[in-house]
């Protein structure tokens, strides 16, 4: 006790933001962990190959839209993800279920409908933006770009047929797997989380107020702001309703957007799978949509 009362007040503060992420994280993380962890042993890629539509539109409208029915949150998306791909799952559907999923789930849906005082519109807009910018990240990767955004290391070099072991062994290893998953994937999150509590003590929030004077860098600043503070999606509604008088609509809209789709703890969980070439082009794109969608949002 008498160690932390030698530390610096900004110290304590950037330990106890960082625990407090943690905190909230950690359970979305491990369940995130124990679907991956099912999906490596109950999943087969023929088993995926038999029920994703042929079409490509209609798969990327799935990957879009499934997170209604299958709800993660942004903290434990990555490796359910990261699963998906090595089941064969198009990247361009996997990858507008990583936008969404934290945004379209009933529990997120509904604390941005009470948050904005039962607003539907609020909600609906919210709603539209993640739908526009997943379907777009899903039609880049079918039609325009490399759509491998696998790391070699992060193949499984051989895949392991699960199929004839008993089921009592078959919930054994999927939770092996699951464990295995959760200690990979959380040091991600913890150094990620290191760097994002540090970066909400250290950044004076007046230097972001002060540069978000008009609608366009209102709606950048804002968007940095999720990202510096990397904020749990099922919790970020309440913050961005406190932000609204301030800001107005569209950048508040815009932090709800980009929040869930790209944190500093979510892309350090991103790197250890992803090329950085995707990275690169999942942040610009989501970014640009985002911008686009909220500047006309702020017209109308």
């Amino acid at each position: 006790m008498a160690f932390f009362n030698q530390l610096p007040d900004s110290v304590l503060q950037w330990l106890a933001i960082f625990l407090s992420i943690i905190i909230e994280a950690l359970p979305f993380v491990f369940l995130g962990a124990i679907l991956a962890g099912f999906i490596e042993v109950y999943v087969t890629p023929d088993l995926v190959q038999r029920y994703l539509p042929k079409n490509k539109f209609l798969r990327i409208l799935f990957g879009t839209f499934v997170g209604f029915v299958f709800p993660s949150c942004e903290c434990g998306i990555v490796p359910i993800i990261n699963r998906f791909l090595e089941k064969k799952v198009p990247s361009y559907t996997a990858v507008p279920f990583l936008a969404t999923a934290p945004i379209i789930n009933p529990i997120v849906l509904f604390a941005t409908y009470s948050a904005f005082g039962n607003s539907v519109r609020f909600l609906m807009l919210r709603l539209l933006g993640a739908v526009l910018t997943a379907f777009v990240l899903g039609f880049m990767l079918a039609f325009l770009v490399d759509d491998n955004i696998l790391k070699s290391s992060a193949q499984p070099v051989h895949s392991h047929n699960y199929s004839k072991e008993k089921a009592g062994k078959k919930v054994f290893l999927a939770m092996g797997h699951a464990i295995d998953e959760f200690f990979d994937t959380g040091r991600y999150l913890v150094f990620g989380t290191l760097i994002a509590s540090a970066m909400q003590i250290y950044v004076p929030t007046r230097i972001l107020t002060t540069i978000g004077g008009n609608p366009l860098t209102a709606i950048l600043v804002m968007m940095l702001l999720a990202f510096i503070l990397s904020l749990c999606s099922e919790a970020d509604a309440f913050i961005g309703a406190s932000l609204l008088s301030t800001f107005g609509l569209a950048p508040v809209l815009a932090f709800l957007l980009f929040g869930p789709m790209v944190d500093i703890k979510n892309l350090m969980m991103m790197a250890k799978s992803f090329k950085s070439r995707f990275i690169i082009q999942f942040v610009s794109v989501s970014a640009l949509m985002i911008t686009v969608y909220c500047l006309l949002v702020g017209v109308v």
